[in-house]
């Protein structure tokens, strides 16, 4: 536990450390990396003031406060280990799975998002106008993103950097297809606008209706793979209230069969998940 608690600590200091220097290039970059995808996941859910760093060293706070919390009650390091191995992820699986409900509620607004514009290039409004009107009329879950659009370009009057920023706050693959088809006929021309945005409707609600069959056909293997997941490790709680019986994994023998068992839990987990669940649409249109 002794060298347990120092490389904690070293790598905690590491952390300190890191912070006082500032990453290279400022802002997080389009080139969809780890920390841009992970910046879109933390857009999506709503957390604001949080940076991709951040994230990660609230997880590890959180696995070193859980960790010394079980190691009082089951003061076995095994145990330990898993339990603040399964509690670091738990933020990030928080931040996911808000993400996840955030976007599957967006996805149901933008064909009603795509409409409001279809009729506001139909009644002879200018595209940015079109546009910043659906911080107003718009879906009231979409608005603010399309507020700050008309702050934006009331204060700078380019349309493309607006709409550059627009996309950066709503990380949404949907609203990149819709932007780049604006941004495409803002800078070419073009009369068939109303047209391409009734098609998108069109498409989007297709999408929507298709993917909603999908997904209640195959919500059922999503809730078996976490009940399977979580079982286990119910069980090993209730031997934890049993101090003969938690003694067993205080060795060795035990250690390895802990550990064996955490990574047989998440790989099958994330198999189970991979098979049954819809991909996620990329941003690549960032």
């Amino acid at each position: 536990m002794g060298v347990v608690v120092g490389l904690l600590l070293g790598v905690g200091l590491a952390c300190v450390w890191w912070s006082w220097w500032p990453r290279a290039g400022g802002v997080v970059g389009r080139s969809g990396g780890w920390a841009a995808r992970v910046q879109d996941v933390l857009t999506q859910a709503e957390v604001t003031g949080v940076s991709p760093g951040g994230l990660v060293a609230a997880s590890a706070a959180v696995g070193l406060v859980v960790a010394a919390a079980s190691f009082l009650v089951v003061p076995v390091p095994a145990v330990t280990g898993c339990v603040a191995a399964f509690a670091a992820g738990a933020p990030w699986a928080l931040v996911r799975g808000r993400a996840r409900r955030r976007l599957a509620r967006a996805r149901e607004l933008w064909p009603d998002v795509v409409d409001h514009l279809a009729s506001g290039v139909r009644a002879g409004l200018a595209l940015p106008e079109a546009v910043a009107q659906l911080g107003d009329r718009g879906p009231a879950e979409l608005r603010a993103p399309f507020r700050a659009f008309a702050e934006d370009y009331r204060a700078t009057g380019r349309f493309a950097d607006s709409l550059d920023a627009l996309k950066d706050r709503l990380a949404d693959p949907v609203a990149d297809r819709i932007v780049e088809a604006l941004r495409l006929t803002r800078d070419v021309g073009g009369t068939d606008l109303g047209r391409l945005l009734r098609t998108l409707s069109s498409f989007l609600r297709d999408d929507l209706r298709t993917r909603g069959e999908l997904e209640a056909r195959q919500g059922w293997t999503v809730y078996a793979a976490r009940l399977a997941v979580a079982a286990p490790w119910v069980v090993l709680g209730m031997l934890a209230s049993r101090p003969e019986a938690i003694s067993a994994y205080d060795s060795p023998a035990g250690a390895v069969l802990l550990v064996a068992g955490a990574v047989v839990t998440v790989v099958a987990y994330r198999l189970m998940v991979r098979v049954a669940r819809l991909p996620d649409d990329p941003r690549v249109l960032r």
